[in-house]
């Protein structure tokens, strides 16, 4: 699997930033960022951001890889975003979090430059969503994951990887841990998937922590407690009342930045124990 880093400028709003050329990086301030109980503030100095081209020749895609400075435990973490793709704000902000508590966080761009627009009609959806060949995204996801292989499994650093997905990329985590099979993925958080196949739950191998509000018709809460029971090994649903889709990772209000908050600690927990501590 080639990898080569180019030249890109940090878009992400709370990023102390510089350009970088090939082998350099853009650092990133986290003083912005609240830091959970228990996390040392000077741990979590600095977050390393790179964009990366994984692939090769006609096949290559971009990618963004944050990486933990002081406090890396050399765990890796793919995240599959929402239909705004890797670049959007909100994932990135996420992404961030997450290598703050240690991992390196490895986000590709599902849609080879063409996310769905904020502003785009959404009459024209289907016929976006028609264009995202399924085994097109499903082989970027299994490049990603063999790099991560190579980087941290492969290398002895890490026994296994985590999974995140949200909406778009929750569907396409379910897809990639059944698939997978337990070889690789070693924990999954499925943040409200959309167009998931419950059929493909009694697949995966690992425990899967599903997060959703009872208000998101997108992600109905029965699907995910039959999936959470097939699936067993530990699986968990966590339902948030009055919430909608993308609360946790999208949160517009103050009520929704509590759950979001509660969410992501919970989040980072199962990550913990099963990344982490099960390493010793």
């Amino acid at each position: 699997m080639s990898c080569i880093v180019i030249q890109k400028r940090c878009t992400s709003n709370h990023q102390r930033c510089s350009y970088y050329t090939k082998n350099a990086i853009c650092k990133v301030s986290c003083g912005q960022v609240k830091l959970e109980e228990g996390i040392d503030d000077e741990s979590c100095e600095l977050v390393n951001g790179v964009e990366l081209m994984l692939g090769e020749g006609v096949d290559c895609f971009h990618s963004y890889l944050f990486t933990a400075v002081k406090n890396n435990n050399e765990t890796g973490i793919l995240l599959l975003s929402d239909i705004f793709g890797f670049e959007d704000s909100a994932t990135r902000d996420f992404a961030y979090r997450v290598a703050c508590n240690g991992y390196n966080v490895l986000v590709p761009d599902l849609f080879r430059g063409n996310p769905w627009k904020k502003d785009q009609s959404r009459a024209n959806f289907e016929e976006w969503l028609a264009r995202q060949a399924p085994d097109r995204v499903a082989k970027d996801i299994t490049a990603s994951t063999k790099w991560m292989v190579n980087e941290f499994v492969a290398a002895g650093i890490s026994k296994k990887l985590g999974i995140i997905g949200f909406c778009f990329g929750g569907g396409r985590l379910v897809e990639t841990l059944a698939q997978d099979q337990g070889t690789y993925f070693g924990i999954g958080a499925c943040f409200y998937g959309t167009r998931m196949d419950p059929s493909l739950a009694t697949n995966i191998k690992v425990p899967v922590l599903f997060v959703s509000g009872d208000n998101d018709q997108l992600c109905p809460v029965g699907i995910l407690n039959d999936m959470e029971k097939s699936i067993g090994r530990g699986s968990k649903v966590m339902v948030f009342k009055g919430r909608g889709h993308g609360f946790a990772h999208r949160p517009e209000s103050p009520e929704e930045d509590g759950d979001a908050e509660e969410a992501f600690l919970v989040m980072r927990n199962w990550l913990n124990e099963a990344l982490i501590v099960s390493k010793y």
